[in-house]
Order: C-alpha cells, then sequence, then structure tokens
C-alpha cells in the first residue's frame, strides 16, 4: 500500500495534477460500468462502486485483485471445452418428470421440486441408484481402502484436505500401490486445503509417480481472485462404478482451531449406479480446470463395469448438485429454498455452520410459519468460534417462526445433512454459509429414499436425546456483552 501511495505521487510529480484528476474521473467510470454490468447482487455492486469512487486508485487496484471473479470465466471457458468433445462426457440416463408420477411417497409438492431443480441443474434425476450411509472414520475409511485395493482400471480422487497422519498415510499407500499395479490415478488437492497438514501427502505421491495437481494453488492475484474460492468437494471414484462423497476429508476425525486435539462426528457415503456417472463428470470438469488435460472417459471404466442399477425403479432416484462461483452459482441455495417450501411436515438440518443469507432464513421461517417443524441441529462446541458466535445473533429470528434448534453435545459434528418429509435426503459437503454457498466448488447429492432417510433420521434422534434446546428465554437471559459479541459476528457473517 506504501509502495502505491508512492507511485500515484510519482505520477503528480511526473504528469502534474490535471492528468492525474482526469484519471481519477476515468478510472472509477470504467469500473463503475464494469461493475454494475457484472455483478448480481445490488449490496455488493453499491459497495464496490462507492468504493472505486470514494478512494481513488487504491479502490481500482483493491476492486482489480478481490472483486473479479477470474475463476467463474475461467471455468466457463474450460467448461465449453468439455462441452465440444462429446466423447468425452458421460452419458447420464435422463428421466423426466413425468416418469416420477408413478412413485407414490411424491406429493405435489416433491414433482414440482424436481421440475425446478431439472430446469436449473446441469444434472437430471437419475433412477436406480445405490447409497449406502457410513458413519464416521470407523465405517467411511475401511471402505475407502478397500474399494482402491480392488481398483482394476481407473481411481480418481478429489479432497479439499488430505492428511499426512494415519489416515491420510494409509490412503496414499493404497493409491500407490494401485498406481504401481497400472491402475490409471489420478489425485486433485486444493491449494490451500492442503496446508492444513504437514508434511504435504502430494509429495510421497508424486515421489511414487501418482499425477497429483492443486486446484487453484498459485497465490498472485491476478492468478487467485478469492482466498475463499477453493474446491471444497469431497469425490473419490473406483473403476467408474463405485463413487464416494461427503462430509469427511483424508485424514483422521479430528476437529480444527479450539477443538483441534479433540474427535468429530460425521457422514459419508458410498454410492453406485447412474449418480457416479454424474460424480465423474464434476471430478472430469475440475480435473480439465486445473490442468487443461482432457482425460476420456472411457479410459477410467474397468473392462468390467456393469450398469447395474441403471433403470431399477426401486434404485434410490437421486441427482447430482455440483456448486461453485461459476456457471452454477446459487444453485444449491436455490435448492435448499425450493425444498423448504414444497416441505409439509418436517424439515431436519444438520450442519457445523449455520450462516444463511437473508433469502435462506425467510424461507426456514417460512416452512415453520407454515407449521412445518422445523428442527436445526448445531454443534455447541465449535472448532470456529467467531462463526458459531454470528450464527448466535440469528437464532431468535428463527425461534421466534417457530423454528426448534438444539445444540449437540460433543464431539463436534462435522455433518451436513438434511431430511424432509422422511423422504428427501441432501449430503454431501456444503454448509450453510456463504463459503460453501458462494464462494467454495462443492458437491451434493438429493436423493429419495424413505429407508434411508429413516436411517439419518435415527442418528438426529441420538443426536436430539442429548442436546440442548435453545429457547427465548435462553437468549433474553444473555449477556448484553455477548449479545453485541454476536451481533458484530454476525456483520461479517458474508465473509466468514
Amino acid at each position: 500500500m506504501v509502495e502505491l501511495l508512492n507511485n500515484i505521487s510519482l505520477l503528480v510529480s511526473q504528469f502534474g495534477a490535471p492528468v492525474v484528476t482526469v484519471l481519477a474521473i476515468l478510472l472509477p467510470l470504467g469500473l463503475s460500468y464494469h461493475i454494475i454490468m457484472t455483478k448480481n447482487d445490488v449490496r455488493a455492486a453499491i459497495g464496490w462502486v462507492g468504493l472505486v469512487w470514494l478512494v481513488p486508485f487504491v479502490g481500482a487496484v483493491l476492486y482489480f485483485i478481490l472483486g473479479i471473479n477470474r475463476i467463474q470465466r475461467k471455468a466457463v471457458r474450460a467448461r465449453l471445452a468439455n462441452h465440444n468433445n462429446q466423447e468425452d462426457k458421460p452419458q447420464i440416463n435422463h428421466f423426466k418428470t413425468p416418469a416420477l408420477d408413478g412413485f407414490s411417497h411424491f406429493h405435489n409438492g416433491f414433482l414440482a421440486h424436481v421440475r425446478l431443480v431439472d430446469n436449473i441443474g446441469r444434472m437430471p434425476m437419475t433412477l436406480g441408484n445405490h447409497i449406502k450411509p457410513l458413519r464416521g472414520a470407523a465405517e467411511t475409511f475401511p471402505a475407502i481402502l478397500e474399494a482402491i485395493d480392488g481398483a482394476k482400471k481407473s481411481i480418481v480422487l478429489a479432497s479439499f484436505i488430505f492428511g499426512s497422519d494415519d489416515i491420510g498415510r494409509s490412503v496414499s499407500e493404497a493409491l500407490i500401490r494401485a498406481a504401481e499395479r497400472g491402475v490409471v490415478v489420478r489425485v486433485l488437492i486444493d491449494g490451500v486445503g492442503e496446508f492444513y497438514n504437514w508434511p504435504f501427502a502430494s509429495r510421497a505421491l508424486q515421489k511414487a509417480g501418482v499425477k497429483v495437481v492443486r486446484f487453484n494453488k498459485s497465490l498472485l492475484p491476478w492468478k487467485m481472485a478469492y482466498f475463499n474460492l477453493r474446491n471444497h468437494r469431497k469425490i473419490i471414484i473406483v473403476d467408474g462404478k463405485l463413487g464416494f462423497t461427503g462430509g469427511m476429508n483424508l485424514r483422521f476425525g479430528r476437529g480444527g482451531g479450539v477443538l483441534k486435539n479433540h474427535a468429530i462426528r460425521d457422514y459419508h457415503f458410498s454410492l453406485t449406479g447412474p449418480i457416479v456417472e454424474q460424480m465423474m463428470m464434476v471430478f472430469l470438469e475440475d480435473w480439465k480446470f486445473s490442468t487443461g488435460e482432457s482425460v476420456k472417459l472411457a479410459s477410467l471404466l474397468s473392462n468390467n463395469v456393469d450398469n447395474a442399477g441403471d433403470g431399477e425403479v426401486d434404485g434410490v432416484l437421486a441427482r447430482g448438485l455440483p456448486d461453485g462461483p461459476d456457471e452454477d452459482l446459487d444453485k444449491v441455495s436455490w435448492v435448499l429454498q425450493s425444498i423448504l417450501g414444497a416441505s409439509r411436515e418436517s424439515v431436519k438440518i444438520v450442519t457445523p455452520y449455520f450462516l444463511p443469507d437473508r433469502l435462506l432464513l425467510k424461507a426456514i421461517n417460512f416452512a415453520a410459519l407454515r407449521g412445518v417443524d422445523v428442527e436445526i441441529y448445531l454443534p455447541e462446541e465449535n472448532n470456529l468460534p467467531f462463526v458459531s458466535w454470528a450464527s448466535q445473533a440469528q437464532y431468535d429470528k428463527l425461534i421466534k417462526s417457530g423454528c426448534k434448534i438444539f445444540l449437540t453435545e460433543p464431539p463436534f459434528d462435522h455433518s451436513k445433512l438434511m431430511v424432509v418429509d422422511g423422504t428427501w435426503l441432501l449430503f454431501g459437503s456444503t454448509n450453510w454459509d456463504p463459503r460453501s454457498l458462494r464462494l467454495n466448488f462443492e458437491f451434493n447429492v438429493e436423493c429419495f429414499d424413505k429407508d434411508m432417510a429413516q436411517d439419518i433420521l435415527s442418528h438426529i434422534a441420538v443426536l436430539k436425546n442429548g442436546a440442548k434446546r435453545v429457547s427465548m428465554d435462553m437468549l433474553k437471559n444473555t449477556p448484553a456483552w455477548v449479545r453485541l459479541r454476536n451481533g458484530v459476528a454476525w456483520l461479517f457473517s458474508p465473509y466468514l
């Protein structure tokens, strides 16, 4: 900043005040045009226009570094290139909405929701999937390791964090063994998430000849427009037919921040059927985005891959929901608003971070005001206290509308789960906060399955038994300084 001011002073001394004055007018005019033509959020647009006019030159530099979504432009270009190469695209069975009319557990609200997501999403509903919930590290990592050790043709893996602890090393060693067997292995690790562990897992993999790429790794402002634009997806696909996704990173389940030495709860899922093809499409797009390399789908499929589940009416109806600051911007937020509007009986939300924006908050409140039983489960002890404080500032708005908020006892719950009317489920990597809903690349799955819903609801019932319900009396008795602290934290919620 000091150097910038010195450069401005040099301009004034060399070219005179008139030239600098003209630049101080023309530059904000040009940037204002760009802001008005590219920004979708009126508050963000007003803020940036004000900054470039009120703080000449400095505001322009800040907008150039922080305000332009270069990720969106690059991602769209990469995707267009993929679309032009049709032979690399997975062929997904698309069951149109009318085919769902025969499902007895579909009420009109669900059908309207499916139609809406058909129109806003890039991926269709698919029939004949098989999805199995995996509770915590004890169920998740043995299943992943068994799948990797049984790989015949290919393994693709994307993770926000790839640990260097016992879990991370076990996965790395299994990937190396697979590569030595001749299996095609592609690993994508987020360029910031990698720094959560030392030594880097990528080094051991690369040393063994495994192809590893870091997503958006550069810290240079013209290459990484926002520090928050991270690949938060968790995707593993073996031989193109068995997938894993959910909320778990590739490390032992421990919290970060103030809870770094405490175990955490989490959920992951194994999947087979057409939904895995959608997961593969998302991975291949991210790989192309990061490397420029187009990987042919056929090269990743095992010769013994079958289409078990394709078209089975008794399988799980499911759809992949990629979300990110590119052409998928706000898609998951729209899905959440839609399903909240479609709900008739109950909504159960489990999330570690809860900072819904104004529209989502209204959708939740409207559901409760319609008589829907809305329950929100949040950790009593959070690994990110500032996020928890900001969340607490909104409790009263929810409780007044009839929502029930439960603070779950330790260990810290990192699960991202939602169940509506005991039939519709959402799971994946997205938290209910601006970082996940607008700034990061995420992957989720929405599905309809009463049996799996009951499995998740039984887990939620256990959480409820040990949880503390937040009441208006509890909020009224909160010390004034705590309420002020929470309110100040809430002011920063768009950046948390």
